[in-house]
């Protein structure tokens, strides 16, 4: 049975969603106003699955990783048995979705097949069994950024690794905006590495398209679905939902909430009550790097901002962190981490673009891949990056992993005790 033959959608058949050549024109169709060629790319070629199966007995399930959509989804690391690659799957009960939930499904799967570029991750194979969606994506090794901070960063990452994430996924937001879309759901969570430390930008339910009859709108009004676990990120534009709306800008604004949080090891804003969090964005009010004091000097003793322009470093940004907390620090448990820290002014430069107010006076994704800060991105090789991300280890598979039997034809999946189950720490929401 495929996803759109659900009696809640449509009831007429189609073919299987592994058939990608019936989309490539439509996915020409937003173009760069500069009328330059578009390539169409796809993932990274190791990260490349579009020639597997599509039969669920073909995959071996090893281990939970998390859960996702609402809580809806399982996501598992799996093998594709006849060629021993290793996968993410992503496992939704369509039985227990709304019909709201379902188009939202169905919306991130046609995206998916209009989308292609090298650093978003889009479901390259989808299909179903009995009532079960079925989505496989290349596995991410390194998991998220979100993830990253909460085992082995926990007073925040070091400036080199925030240019290396941010920059992916600047290249990844400036592909979808010049096609017309704003994606509304960046955050760490949805920032994923893998193990060649290619940069992915996931979370494509969320994206909505700025295109009406064959027209680019100026702005748009729909607010983001399952938007209270977004609230942290999103613009003051967008929570406004006053007649002027929101454009691509508000993914700006969110990838500076991303930086701060990428900095601290925490998530601005994350403990008010959404009324205030509300209250504050709009008033203006927006979250800081920490060594701009955001409490009383005499409490910290006195701080003093690098204005070197230099990376801070693993040295500052670290270290003292990581060998004071466990790497296996719960999801609820993240330190949140007030000491100071000198910050170059390159990136508060960037934080402060990215967080103005006023839409019309942050810089595109375009802009922004040629700030300053993104600089020492051009300088990393694979081996560096392996150097970045200590002591980050990539995922792999369970050893001594049972085989497990063929997919049972149930519409309810076997609970998350009945797998080789790893603690599932990743947040795919």
């Amino acid at each position: 049975m495929s996803f759109l033959d659900c009696s809640c959608v449509s009831h007429a058949q189609v073919q299987p969603m592994d058939i990608e050549e019936r989309y490539e024109d439509s996915s020409l169709q937003f173009l760069s106003c500069d009328g330059s060629k578009f390539t169409l790319q796809g993932p990274a070629e190791g990260d490349d699955i579009t020639g597997l199966s599509t039969e669920p007995a073909h995959y071996q399930l090893l281990s939970e990783l998390g859960r996702g959509f609402n809580n809806l989804s399982q996501v598992k690391m799996a093998r594709h048995i006849p060629t021993g690659q290793l996968v993410a799957l992503k496992q939704t009960n369509l039985d227990e979705c709304t019909e709201e939930e379902l188009l939202q499904l169905l919306n991130e799967v046609l995206l998916s097949r209009l989308l292609r570029h090298p650093n978003l991750l889009t479901s390259r194979l989808v299909f179903s069994s009995c009532c079960q969606l079925w989505v496989l994506t290349p596995l991410m090794n390194y998991g998220s950024a979100d993830t990253l901070l909460r085992t082995h960063f926990p007073d925040g990452m070091s400036e080199s690794l925030i240019a290396y994430l941010l920059h992916g996924v600047l290249k990844g937001l400036e592909y979808l905006h010049r096609r017309g879309y704003v994606h509304r759901g960046v955050k760490a969570s949805h920032i994923l590495l893998s193990a060649e430390g290619r940069v992915y930008l996931s979370g494509l339910y969320s994206v909505y398209s700025m295109m009406r009859d064959g027209k680019r709108m100026k702005a748009v009004f729909d607010m983001p679905h399952h938007s209270p676990a977004l609230l942290p990120w999103l613009s003051p534009e967008l929570l406004r939902q006053d007649l002027h709306g929101y454009g691509v800008k508000s993914d700006i604004y969110s990838l500076g909430i991303v930086a701060c949080e990428l900095v601290s090891g925490r998530v601005p804003f994350q403990d008010m009550p959404p009324t205030l969090m509300l209250l504050q964005k709009l008033r203006g009010s927006h979250c800081c790097l920490l060594d701009v004091a955001p409490f009383p000097l005499g409490e910290l003793g006195g701080l003093k901002v690098s204005r070197s322009g230099v990376d801070s470093g693993i040295g500052e940004s670290v270290a003292t962190g990581s060998l004071s907390h466990s790497a296996t620090a719960p999801p609820a448990d993240r330190p949140q981490s007030p000491g100071p820290k000198n910050h170059s002014a390159t990136l508060h430069n960037l934080v402060q673009l990215c967080l103005q107010q006023q839409p019309e006076r942050r810089p595109s994704a375009f802009e922004l891949l040629s700030h300053a800060f993104f600089k020492q991105v051009k300088k990393h090789t694979r081996d560096s990056f392996l150097s970045l991300i200590y002591p980050a280890v990539p995922l792999t598979s369970p050893e001594d992993s049972p085989v497990s039997s063929p997919p049972c034809l149930s519409c309810h999946p076997p609970s998350s005790a009945a797998c080789d189950t790893a603690e599932a720490v990743w947040d795919f929401s």
